[in-house]
């Protein structure tokens, strides 16, 4: 990893990045690192032999071994709101002597709570308010092009699922450079609207955390199908145009209750114009519990998969969403 060492800070999930931005460093979303990596199996596989259960989340696994493999000496690591996990792997980190700095969601949305965890990572990174805000509004314009980009996938039809997710995945940190990451995203966009749309008949969002497995998207295509809705990560790309950014990581749902991010489905089923839904979980996580709700509050057909380690789709899981888009696409009326 080329980046300069001492700038460079690691995080364990989406964090209000404009404060990193604004003290001057670098920040890079431990998970892209991870699943991004040409070993990401090996990663994993490193974290076990070093004592990391077999029968615990493989995210967690492949964040440790990338922050020792690419020589990540600080982070910040998401103890609420995020991963349960992430406390001991946090203390474990500690001890190999990483820089451990913590920030949490509050447990309710509350301005005062989460302004005071802000101030708390301001301070600890030495950081102005003026300066987070002239961030904050530089990174607006990006963040309303992935608006753009969003709407080409659903409304214009023109980027494919697996497009969508990376570069909405990818505004966790922005690829490290937001300067370099709109010049990407304004060339892709240039590209991308003189496409002529696809034209795949089963609309599917996909809600839940990121997926582990390297071709789910391209899969999902090869079956006539295209995923128009990527709930998480279009949370992380922020798209709520909030005039402070207090209120606007109030709006990530992602950290909060599950009741507010099923009320982001609940719209997205009715603007997308959706088919079905894919609840992709990762084995050995808590939000596997969250299926209960989804499934009781969501009036359209639901397939659960939950994922394990990095790679493609294994053959049973690709039969299951095989016989899932069939179902789905019977039920789709006749135009």
């Amino acid at each position: 990893m080329s980046r300069d060492a001492t700038s460079l800070i690691g995080l364990t999930s989406t964090i209000p990045v404009e404060i990193v931005l604004a003290a001057g460093l670098t920040p890079v979303d431990l998970n892209n690192l991870f699943i991004t990596s040409e070993i990401p199996e090996d990663l994993v596989q490193r974290a076990e032999s070093e004592g990391f259960p077999h029968n615990l989340c493989c995210w967690i696994k492949g964040i440790y071994s990338s922050i020792l493999h690419y020589g990540v000496r600080r982070i910040i690591a998401v103890t609420g709101g995020d991963c349960s996990n992430t406390v001991a792997l946090s203390e474990v980190l500690g001890c190999k002597d990483i820089e451990v700095i913590p920030f949490r969601y509050p447990w309710v949305r509350s301005h005062l709570l989460l302004m005071e965890e802000m101030e708390a990572l301001r301070e600890r990174l030495s950081a102005s308010w003026d300066a987070v805000e002239r961030v904050r509004r530089r990174l607006g314009p990006i963040r309303s092009k992935l608006v753009e980009m969003d709407e080409l996938t659903y409304k214009g039809n023109v980027v494919t699922g697996e497009e969508n997710h990376l570069f909405l995945v990818g505004s966790s940190d922005f690829g490290s450079d937001p300067d370099s990451y709109e010049k990407k995203l304004d060339s892709f966009l240039s590209e991308a609207r003189k496409r002529e749309p696809l034209n795949q008949d089963v609309r599917l969002g996909f809600i839940g955390v990121p997926p582990i497995y390297s071709d789910f998207y391209r899969f999902i295509e090869s079956l006539g199908a295209r995923v128009v809705f990527n709930e998480v990560q279009r949370q992380f790309s922020m798209p709520f145009g909030e005039s402070d950014i207090t209120s606007q990581y109030l709006r990530y749902t992602y950290p909060y209750h599950v009741l507010g991010r099923i009320q982001d489905i609940q719209e997205a089923v009715q603007t997308r114009a959706l088919h079905g839904l894919v609840h992709y979980t990762q084995m050995f996580c808590f939000r596997q519990i969250q299926d209960i709700l989804m499934k009781q509050r969501l009036d359209l057909p639901i397939l659960t998969l939950e994922g394990d380690r990095p790679g493609v789709i294994d053959g049973r899981t690709a039969t299951r969403v095989e016989t899932f888009i069939e179902m789905v696409r019977e039920r789709i009326p006749c135009r």
